[in-house]
């Protein structure tokens, strides 16, 4: 046991490095060729999907990130053992998820595989009894955050700049604005703190991310991210599918409609849907906008995990002594710091040509990792659990909340954009 102890090292600085490996090897020209997933009809699947090459492709993928997983436990002190027989299952799964959601009319809904991921966990998880070792042996906040770093590889400041400095705008005052309310009222309606501040975050950000970085900045219960994770993608999808359709109802201008949808959905894998059924220039301005609320992502998650620090858990027992600078570093979530720094080398320090040629790589390795995760929080999560402890009051706060998002973005789209 001390020996496990003197090889552990904190999760997130695991995820920093592991996402930093990933990184520098695609950097140094090991790119995976992406696997493809897309298909019409049941032939295409055998010519495409399950042909020999890309099955090929799908087992080099799965060798690079089992080789990860297994360092990740190595340097976290979990058992590597039950990493190498529960990893392939949730591999496999997320494979099946992929190959759903690589069909032709679930892709035109916009339905992303880290939903079917998540809907086919949970059906085995309610369905059948898992062995507890094979529960605790799921590495979900692993590689949830991996995937966080890996998304920061995507966040160019210059494009976002050059592109659209009223998006920026429009993120800013969406985020504060509908933050406040969101708090607000999850306090007015006593939720407890964790919940109000991921329902909070997650309603004016970015969804399922900013939910995960704010777990992580205030230590949140994983059975209460997995409630608001559950949230945010019940509301995501008809949102997707009716608000393209308000704004062609109304005649919204296609730039006021972009801002709108980029601003109120949660998923980005929904905007570009949900943008692409209204036009070139509202997908362009949706995606943009939606981008301009990931980059204040980590500034969240460092915001909160100060604020959750002095108001939540002050030094000492005296509730009016101030936290020292040691116990918010303490309490810092350092899988922030991988996001800002894949963030900061693309968009300043990786030549424009390298970015083509890595990008898709990448992009595809950022999803996987995702939807493994998703696949992992199925598992692990039981729907009498889930909803039983939870009263109904958090969902109330949550679609109140989107409501207020949904109008708030609408005023500001046509105050910026019109």
């Amino acid at each position: 046991m001390s020996e496990q102890k003197k090889l552990s090292i904190h999760e997130d600085w695991v995820v920093v490095i592991l996402g930093g490996l990933i990184i520098l090897v695609s950097l140094a020209g090991l790119l995976l060729p992406v696997p493809v997933f897309s298909w019409k009809s049941t032939s295409d699947l055998s010519t495409t999907v399950f042909s020999a090459g890309n099955l090929q492709n799908i087992g080099l993928q799965f060798l690079f990130v089992i080789a990860i997983a297994i360092i990740g436990a190595v340097l976290t002190g979990r058992s590597v053992a039950a990493n190498l027989k529960t990893f392939p299952v949730v591999y496999i799964l997320t494979m099946l998820a992929l190959v759903i959601a690589g069909n032709d009319t679930i892709k035109y809904y916009g339905l992303e595989a880290v939903i079917f991921s998540l809907l086919i966990g949970l059906l085995i998880s309610n369905f059948f009894t898992l062995p507890e070792w094979f529960k605790s042996a799921l590495s979900t906040e692993l590689f949830v955050k991996i995937g966080l770093v890996l998304l920061g590889t995507g966040v160019i400041f210059s494009d976002i700049l050059k592109n659209g400095s009223l998006g920026l705008i429009q993120a800013l005052v969406v985020v504060l604005s509908v933050w406040y309310f969101a708090f607000w009222l999850c306090k007015k309606m006593k939720i407890d703190d964790e919940l109000t501040m991921m329902i909070a975050s997650s309603v004016s950000i970015c969804g399922v991310s900013a939910a995960i970085a704010t777990s992580g900045a205030i230590k949140g219960d994983s059975k209460k991210l997995s409630y608001v994770i559950s949230m945010v993608l019940i509301t995501a999808i008809p949102m997707m599918i009716f608000m393209p359709y308000i704004a062609a109802y109304f005649h919204f201008p296609q730039p006021v409609t972009g801002a709108w949808l980029g601003g109120s959905i949660d998923t980005t894998g929904a905007v570009v849907a949900s943008g692409s059924l209204v036009g070139e220039e509202a997908l362009k301005i949706s995606t943009i906008v939606k981008f301009s609320q990931n980059v204040l992502l980590g500034i969240a998650a460092f915001v909160i995990s100060i604020y959750w620090t002095y108001t939540q858990h002050p030094a000492g027992q005296d509730k009016a002594t101030k936290p020292t600078l040691k116990v918010i570093w303490d309490r810092f979530p350092k899988f922030v710091i991988g996001f800002v720094a894949a963030s900061l080398l693309f968009s300043f320090f990786v030549p424009q040509e390298t970015i083509v040629l890595v990008k898709g790589s990448l992009k595809n390795l950022q999803g996987l990792w995702f939807a493994l995760a998703f696949t992992s929080i199925g598992l692990e999560t039981n729907f009498k659990d889930l909803f039983g402890r939870n009263s109904k009051k958090p969902f109330y706060a949550f679609l109140i909340a989107q409501g207020f998002n949904i109008i708030v973005t609408l005023i500001i789209a046509f105050f910026l954009f019109k």
